[in-house]
């Protein structure tokens, strides 16, 4: 074990989040002492008010999980917010845990960080070989730019930080909006709404061609406290379940596990984004970490948690 949790102090930056609140749930089974400031206390894009935090709370260990996150729409009307907010949170957070002698730092990255058109299954090596997707271009760069912040003060100073790519995610705590979320979710949301309202057919965007890879929010979680235990290189990691399925089949699984009987509809004419998204998550798999959590078992229990049991989908 490379970094043990007993006993420590570990800041989950952006706790209230989808991944930061599945962190905070995952590491509560560790001997650990979990350190959390909502944005009224901390406003992670003041380098100064989070450096003094940092060093008033001296966390042994960062999970950093905080970031602007959006759909496809969100990412392509909003490039300078994401680009900007971003990389405002990321070199504040560094700069603080630096000052602070933060010596373990794990920063969440994304798939998107991939050329748009990167041979499948994406290995780690892909990063920058091509050109990445235009819809979330600006999310990208700002993501690839933590990564290398992460090499770099891993070479300059020293420091044990990690990077990893997760692939896409869901589970409780996700944003529902009908425009700013991303497919999986929005799709929960339509079909909840389609039930209640009746409706004889959903509309899905795009062709529903595209193949993509969904892990659960806990599942990413326990891999990341994994990799805060085991891993260390200048190399990022790539975090993904290894199964892809259709946005068609996708949205079928949702029609079933939300009990919709009505019909499904595609619209060619709205974006399909990348064709394509698998992550080579063999590293992390050979390093003996698996997930476990089913993609029907995760949409039916996310189901049931977000709309049966609760009136808050997150849409304000």
């Amino acid at each position: 074990m490379i970094f043990d949790p007993t006993n420590k102090r570990i800041f989950v930056a952006g706790h209230r989040g989808m991944v930061g609140s599945a962190v905070v749930r995952r590491l509560k089974s560790e001997n650990c002492e979990i350190l959390t400031a909502d944005r009224k206390t901390l406003d992670l894009r003041d380098q100064g008010a989070t450096s003094e935090w940092m060093l008033e709370n001296r966390p042994d260990a960062v999970i950093m999980a905080a970031a602007r996150v959006g759909g496809i729409i969100a990412n392509n009307t909003y490039p300078v917010d994401f680009l900007q907010e971003n990389l405002s949170i990321q070199n504040s957070v560094f700069a603080a845990a630096h000052a602070a002698n933060v010596n373990r730092l794990l920063f969440l990255g994304s798939s998107c960080i991939y050329p748009k058109l990167a041979e499948q299954p994406i290995k780690e090596e892909a990063l920058l070989t091509g050109p990445l997707e235009p819809t979330n271009e600006a999310y990208a760069i700002a993501k690839i730019a933590g990564i290398y912040s992460v090499r770099a003060y891993r070479r300059q100073y020293g420091r044990d930080w990690i990077s990893a790519m997760p692939t896409n995610l869901y589970g409780p705590g996700d944003n529902y909006h009908p425009e700013n979320s991303h497919v999986l979710p929005a799709l929960l949301r339509k079909f909840h709404e389609a039930n209640e309202k009746g409706s004889g057919a959903v509309e899905i965007w795009g062709s529903g061609t595209p193949l993509r890879e969904f892990m659960h929010s806990d599942d990413l979680a326990d891999a990341l406290v994994f990799l805060l235990k085991n891993y260390s290189s200048d190399d990022h990691i790539n975090v993904g379940s290894g199964e892809e399925v259709s946005i068609r089949e996708l949205a079928q699984i949702i029609a079933r596990e939300s009990g919709y009987i009505g019909s499904l509809t595609f619209d060619a004419s709205k974006p399909d984004g990348t064709p394509r998204k698998l992550m080579d998550s063999r590293k992390i798999f050979d390093l003996g970490w698996k997930p476990k959590v089913s993609l029907e078992d995760g949409i039916q229990k996310t189901y049931r948690e977000e709309f049966l049991n609760s009136n808050d989908t997150n849409a304000d």
